[in-house]
């Protein structure tokens, strides 16, 4: 993960479980508490943050005016508005980082200021426990020292990755969504492990341990993963067995037909529909 020594002031607007997370990476990452700013309306909301980080929390538009790099961490559909909102404050060498989802560098720069250098991101969920995997593509006018910085937040809370702009959406429904496919894979083979006779609680240990223990050996040892199946599965054998039913079922298929879909409606998103 990356730190950062940087002096530059930094806003997030936003503070949903995203823009937490993101706080208290770069908080754990070393980042000074005074060097940090969070927008933020909900007034309960914001005295949770200052209390648990120490993290001065104020209105959107200060936080814009006051940070060198702003970091909009907010629903797509809210984007508009708070652009709206801070355009105002904004000024040439400012960073904007955006990690909402479905929106463009291009939507973004044509509603700030001339010389506003734009990132935008595609974060994921296992960001809350450091293992996020981020993608950033630069906008029209992004200086290699904004994209050092956006890498530099991201990587307070994971790994992070410079794609074009283009392929942003096939991330979003790789990584952006992959969570979830990962879940729904753990959720029916623990409901397999019931159904074949098994405590729910066993069941449950034996599947997550198995997806970290083989996650860790896809990372560790940098072997395809297709080595690593065929070294399970013996000739004849139980695994053997149970892969040729998900080819039966075109379980590869479904994956593919799958992440398609999520990519075809990251595309309607950023299209506004």
């Amino acid at each position: 993960m990356t730190g950062s020594a940087t002096t530059k002031q930094t806003a997030i607007i936003g503070a949903g479980v995203m823009g937490e997370t993101l706080l208290s990476g770069l908080v754990r990452a070393g980042r000074r508490v005074d060097q940090l700013l969070v927008g933020e309306k909900r007034a309960e909301r914001a005295r949770e943050l200052e209390e648990r980080y120490g993290v001065a929390v104020v209105s959107n538009v200060d936080a814009a005016a006051k940070a060198d790099t702003v970091a909009l961490v907010i629903k797509p559909q809210d984007m508009a508005e708070v652009l709206d909102e801070i355009h105002g404050v904004l000024r040439p060498g400012q960073l904007i980082v955006s990690l909402a989802a479905g929106i463009t560098t291009a939507f973004i720069e044509s509603r700030v200021p001339d010389g506003v250098a734009v990132v935008r991101v595609m974060p994921n969920t296992p960001a809350l426990v450091d293992e996020g995997m981020a993608a950033i593509s630069p906008g029209s006018h992004c200086s290699e020292a904004d994209l050092a910085e956006a890498e530099a937040l991201l990587g307070s809370v994971g790994r992070v990755l410079r794609i074009p702009e283009r392929q942003q959406d096939a991330v979003t429904a790789i990584s952006g969504s992959g969570p979830a496919y990962i879940f729904f894979v753990v959720e029916s083979m623990i409901e397999a492990g019931v159904h074949l006779g098994l405590p729910r609680t066993t069941a449950s240990e034996l599947v997550i341990q198995t997806l970290v223990g083989s996650a860790k050996m896809l990372r560790e040892t940098g072997t395809h993963p297709t080595v690593l199946r065929e070294q399970v599965t013996s000739p004849g054998g139980t695994t053997a067995s149970a892969l040729r039913e998900l080819e039966i079922h075109k379980v590869r298929a479904a994956f593919l037909a799958a992440m398609e879909a999520a990519r075809n409606r990251s595309r309607e998103l950023a299209e506004g529909s």
